[in-house]
């Protein structure tokens, strides 16, 4: 497997490492008040989707600052592995872990990219990812190194922005995401600014070029994949089992 540093080589990997490289320390809760307190729902639907059982093991893929990390382990006695391509987002990670000594030997953090898992074949029993498929070259070929490790009838879910299907609704998140988000993360930082700016683009530009992710994830070797709008569609939690005969 090649090193990490020799596999970030397009420009969209290493401007989303730059753009959340100096966010960590506040982007929970940044990220819980720029949604108006719906991206913590969106993750809590993301739990109810992977339906965590005790005593599994679970790989969350993207994991930042180890929300769903530490949710998942809270839900159940399981095991849970986050995983990220930011060491900052990781050491954050980290150190909330080291204030939880009750998740102590079931949580861990590991430095890794989505595309490239140093794991064997249906090696999990579930696997999470959040805000992943934007950030990556081939979102198909990244969900079938997902499907990859996860066994056969092993649970899958995510959580995505989406962008309100109804024309009215619609041009109200176009303007918040347009003109709101640079504003009110222009009043933290630049760095916050920066992403305000990115983000409505950014999401625009993901569902014109997959603008059926169900359809994604059945490619990649998924079955009774669902997929939940919450929030009006502002946000998306999509949810399936892994094939009985593998990613395709």
């Amino acid at each position: 497997m090649p090193a990490l540093a020799d596999t970030l080589t397009s420009s969209r990997k290493r401007h989303a490492l730059e753009l959340f490289a100096g966010l960590p320390r506040e982007y929970d809760r940044m990220g819980a008040i720029l949604s108006f307190g719906q991206d913590p729902r969106w993750r809590r639907a993301l739990i109810d989707a992977v339906a965590p059982a005790s005593g599994a093991r679970i790989l969350d893929v993207a994991c930042g600052t180890g929300l769903v990390s530490f949710a998942l382990a809270c839900r159940a006695q399981c095991h849970v592995l986050g995983l990220d391509q930011s060491e900052q987002m990781l050491t954050r990670a980290r150190t909330q872990l080291a204030n939880s000594p009750q998740l102590a030997g079931r949580v861990q953090f590991i430095r890794g990219e989505a595309e490239r898992l140093a794991f064997a074949d249906a090696t999990f029993d579930a696997l999470t990812f959040t805000y992943l498929l934007r950030y990556v070259d081939d979102p198909l070929l990244t969900m079938r190194e997902l499907a990859r490790v996860l066994r056969p009838g092993g649970r899958i879910a995510m959580v995505e922005f989406g962008v309100p299907p109804v024309a009215p609704l619609r041009a109200l998140w176009r303007a918040y995401t347009r003109v709101g988000l640079p504003l009110l993360g222009r009043l933290v930082s630049p760095a916050w600014r920066e992403v305000g700016s990115f983000l409505g683009p950014n999401i625009e530009g993901f569902h014109r070029r997959q603008p059926d992710l169900p359809a994604l994830w059945r490619a990649a070797g998924l079955r009774d994949v669902r997929m939940r709008r919450l929030s009006f569609g502002a946000g998306l939690v999509l949810s399936g089992v892994r094939d009985g005969a593998g990613a395709a």
